[in-house]
């Protein structure tokens, strides 16, 4: 379990270990903060193309060697973004350490498919993500305290090390998936199926609701230390206070999702967290546009919209997958890939619009909200096809 937990914890502390940097870092490369805000769009491109390959790959030659070979990459990429001396080369080096990552987050996944049925599997999700949320909950207080008595090039340095420790931890675990029960798809013909993957209106339904709610929570990913350090003043130490404790409604929603799902549902706790993003998202852009409560209202809207990570993604991820437990590698590949695809497009449109205040942050995660309202709202209609 713990291990599992590390490899999904990849997708966040690659970036929230390095956000109070990034006003820093700017300046040190001589670059703007749009152009930095980029390396998190560009992290996000590898993310997402990365998951679709590795899916059917861990479907056709198991789960742990994959993982060990993107874990490899994973290193690579952050020794890369360590020596990068301008904006370009650290681009280049995310999407690196991007590809490699994602691997243990896709097969992580499909690991605990493997084992457990449709809503055992989001309850076991759902405590995955409130193991691996201490990630996130520390990531910018250690790269804070890191900033403290080493430039930013450590954290990469402190993540290649992380990365290492993964690897020696990867191999205590058995392997799920049994070579009797491997995919014999040739990887072409693998490839091939994600058309008719997406073709599937239902798992489509899921894959938009997870879809928007992301494009919202990396807007925020890539605005938010701007919004802090840059408008607010607050220093990065503080700046990583306030996002570790954003973090505790994530942990919060996670752990009460585990336990309410055998009893209400996973479609319904997901309709539940598309709800609650709605709402806070709209909060959030009418208290950037106004500065309504200054750093306060910003924060506490803000803190609503993370914590609805805990009811959207186990719940949308499982209800994707109950349906194609054969595949399950390809299927989470593919709703990753839409998770952090959604990603690219929120941060990218962020950062397209910065303006020095949180307006644009605000506007792209209540339409993120609303977007993944409107999807979730579309399940039980969608139910009654099949």
């Amino acid at each position: 379990m713990t291990v599992l937990g590390m490899l999904l914890a990849f997708a966040s502390i690659s970036t929230d270990l390095y956000l109070p940097a990034m006003p820093g870092m700017s300046a040190a490369l001589g670059t703007t903060q749009g152009s930095l805000q980029y390396t998190v769009s560009a992290y996000l491109i590898g993310f997402s193309f990365g998951q679709l390959i590795w899916g059917p790959v861990g479907d056709r030659f198991g789960r742990r060697v994959p993982v060990a070979v993107g874990l490899v990459l994973f290193m690579a990429g952050c020794t890369g973004c360590a020596l990068s001396a301008d904006v370009v080369q650290l681009i280049a080096f995310r999407v690196l350490q991007a590809v490699g990552a994602c691997a243990g987050v896709v097969l992580a996944r499909a690991m605990v498919r493997d084992l457990y049925g449709r809503d055992r599997a989001a309850a076991v999700l759902s405590t995955l993500m409130t193991v691996m949320a201490v990630a996130p909950l520390l990531g910018p207080s250690v790269g804070g305290l890191i900033l403290v008595v080493a430039p930013w090039q450590a954290i990469f340095w402190a993540l290649v090390g992380i990365g290492l420790l993964t690897l020696v931890a990867l191999f205590t675990i058995p392997e799920t998936l049994p070579a009797e029960r491997r995919s014999n798809e040739s990887l072409g013909v693998a490839f091939a199926s994600y058309g008719g993957l997406i073709l599937d209106n239902r798992l489509m339904v899921y894959g938009g609701a997870l879809g928007f709610y992301y494009a919202g929570v990396f807007a925020g990913i890539s605005s938010s230390s701007f919004a802090y350090i840059d408008y607010h003043h607050l220093s990065p130490q503080l700046f990583g206070a306030v996002f570790a404790v954003g973090t505790v409604g994530l942990m919060a929603t996670n752990f009460a999702n585990a336990r309410l799902v055998a009893r209400y549902g996973s479609d319904r706790m997901l309709k539940l967290g598309a709800a609650g993003a709605a709402v806070s998202g709209l909060v959030l852009a009418f208290v950037t546009a106004t500065d309504f409560g200054g750093v306060y209202g910003m924060a506490a809207s803000l803190w609503l919209f993370t914590a609805m990570n805990g009811l959207v993604t186990a719940n949308a991820i499982s209800g994707a997958l109950a349906d194609f437990p054969t595949r399950a590698g390809a299927v989470s590949a593919l709703m990753g890939a839409i998770q952090y695809g959604s990603g690219v497009v929120g941060s990218a449109v962020a950062g397209t619009f910065a303006n020095g205040t949180p307006w644009p942050m605000g506007v792209v995660i209540a339409i993120s909200g609303l977007g993944s309202l409107a999807c979730a709202s579309l399940i039980r209609r969608q139910s009654l096809d099949y």
